[in-house]
């Protein structure tokens, strides 16, 4: 155990070669600091997540404040943005170890999100040498040999934008006062520190995505740790820009709100679909009038999906910003071509539903889906954005909550039980962005997995072909399915040691009657 001589920070494990400068005494006073003014509104904001929870068990509907109707109907805009976010067609998301940070820099790219969140298996490592590379992509010095290749920085780069860890997360390995630091300061903290002036002085800025909020009032506290960071490094208010990514059910009903809580640090709002549909089911997984169907049959053009994004795009445009659209996760299809055009159409389609509807931009997930979400977004916004559009109609607000319609089938529950335990062994392998079945899965993809299994269970559903989705029928498939895994070879070899591991995990997750907000906090002491 490391442990500072005048700081009341320690670390519960040594740090990886080559990152002790990111802990020098200044950093970590700013770290500190960050912990106690704002980490005591940290954890009574989550508290409310739980009674919002319990509200909504108890028969609440989520709708939009009449407190908060001045917000809504006053007249205002967010803070003008940088002259590099006016233009956002096609942003780049993936986690933050090197080669995929020199890949999505020089992919072409209007913007790469640096992921320390969903698609970033936090260890220690990862996080820290994360840290490490960012430092030095903002200097332009990031580089990277192989046997087989060479890899550097070329001259122009998409803008950086950095993804924290969720308010729900603790930094297991850093403890102030004996007490976890938040994932989110520290992640936060630490790249601020190190990289906010040698930004500015390129050019750009200190640009965050922020995952995961339920409630705007956990926008104003972003808010707070950008005015305090911004005051104690001598930054002009206003510098910090950021994009909220609207991944929860509640958070829709509250879209304004998170803009104006944000508005002079404000980038606009993301439709972070899979996390969004994971939301939805879990806020409800306890009433009988909201089980969903298989995954694959909720797409985006079901009435809530549609409604939703729809929503972004007409608070985002009514106060002045960006609305991006979502995640394109297919990637190249090795060997079948036939196989491989067919997902191209399929990300044309979706690009072409978002730029058309009125999104200012998009995400991809590999460097090889740039290009066709370029060419969309190139012949159908020839502007930087598409602000001025606004949308036609706007649905009612229980549009929102319009269970999808569809079917449950064994198929879709062996898919969820495949991909669930497939998932969480690439991630307790360290692996954050996983290849499963040609799409680019992170996070969200096991939660959506697990908790629709645990939901079909728990109301006791029954499938297409008549039978009862009971325990047992589940333990057969699942054991079944688990036998597949371990005799095949049809993913990273890095996975096979964790897949019993990963499937005990997500064994119990889904046969406890007692439902686990985030599969990550339940598999992150494993790490």
């Amino acid at each position: 155990m490391y442990t500072l001589t005048h700081q009341d920070i320690t670390f519960t494990k040594d740090l990886p070669s080559g990152t002790h400068f990111l802990l020098s005494q200044p950093a970590l006073e700013f770290l500190e600091a960050l912990h106690h003014r704002f980490n005591g509104k940290r954890l009574e904001l989550l508290a409310d997540r739980e009674s919002i929870q319990e509200q909504i068990d108890r028969g609440y509907t989520p709708r939009m404040d009449p407190q908060t109707s001045h917000i809504r109907q006053s007249e205002w805009q967010v803070a003008a943005l940088p002259q590099d976010l006016q233009d956002r067609r096609v942003e780049i998301t993936g986690p933050v170890d090197r080669k995929m940070v020199i890949n999505a820099l020089n992919s072409g790219a209007r913007v790469f999100m640096a992921d320390f969140e969903d698609s970033n298996a936090p260890t220690w490592t990862n996080c820290l040498n994360g840290q490490r590379n960012l430092y030095e992509a903002v200097r332009g010095t990031l580089q990277m040999s192989t046997p087989k290749k060479e890899y550097r920085l070329k001259a122009k780069t998409a803008t950086l934008m950095v993804r924290p860890r969720g308010w729900h997360l603790n930094e297991k390995h850093v403890r102030v006062n004996g007490q976890e630091m938040s994932a989110s300061l520290f992640d936060f903290g630490l790249y601020f520190f190190h990289n906010a002036q040698a930004l500015l002085s390129s050019g750009t800025g200190p640009y965050f995505y922020l995952p995961k909020i339920e409630h705007h009032q956990e926008a104003v506290l972003w808010n707070e740790v950008f005015v305090f960071a911004q005051d104690y490094l001598s930054i002009p208010q206003g510098t910090i820009k950021a994009t909220v990514l609207i991944e929860t059910i509640t958070a829709s009903f509250q879209l304004e709100e998170i803009l104006f809580a944000l508005k002079d640090h404000s980038a606009g709002l993301n439709c972070g679909r899979w996390d969004y549909i994971f939301s939805f089911i879990k806020r409800f997984k306890n009433r009988k009038d909201f089980v969903f169907p298989n995954r694959d049959e909720v797409t985006m053009n079901v009435p809530c999906m549609e409604a939703y994004t729809t929503w972004v795009i007409e608070a985002c445009h009514k106060r002045g910003v960006h609305a991006m659209g979502g995640m394109a996760a297919q990637i190249p299809i090795k060997n079948d071509a036939e196989a491989h055009q067919a997902a191209l159409e399929k990300v044309r389609k979706d690009k072409l539903h978002e730029v058309q509807k009125g999104h200012d931009g998009t995400w991809v997930a590999h460097p090889a889906l740039v290009p066709i979400a370029l060419e969309v977004f190139d012949q159908h916004m020839p502007t930087p954005n598409q602000i001025e559009k606004r949308p036609s109609q706007v649905p009612e607000g229980e549009t929102l909550l319009y269970v999808p319609q569809g079917n449950i089938t064994e198929q879709g529950a062996r898919k969820n039980i495949r991909v669930g335990v497939l998932y969480l062994a690439a991630w307790l392998s360290g692996q954050g962005a996983a290849a499963i079945n040609n799409l680019m899965e992170d996070a969200a993809t096991a939660e959506i997995s697990r908790t629709q299994i645990w939901q079909w269970l728990q109301e006791q559903v029954h499938l297409q072909d008549g039978r009862l989705f009971d325990k047992a029928l589940y333990e057969s498939l699942f054991q079944e399915e688990l036998l597949k895994l371990k005799v095949n070879n049809g993913y990273s070899p890095a996975w096979r040691p964790q897949i019993s591991q990963a499937a005990q995990i997500f064994n119990k997750l889904v046969t406890n009657p007692h439902f686990t907000e985030f599969l990550t906090l339940k598999a992150y002491p494993l790490l």
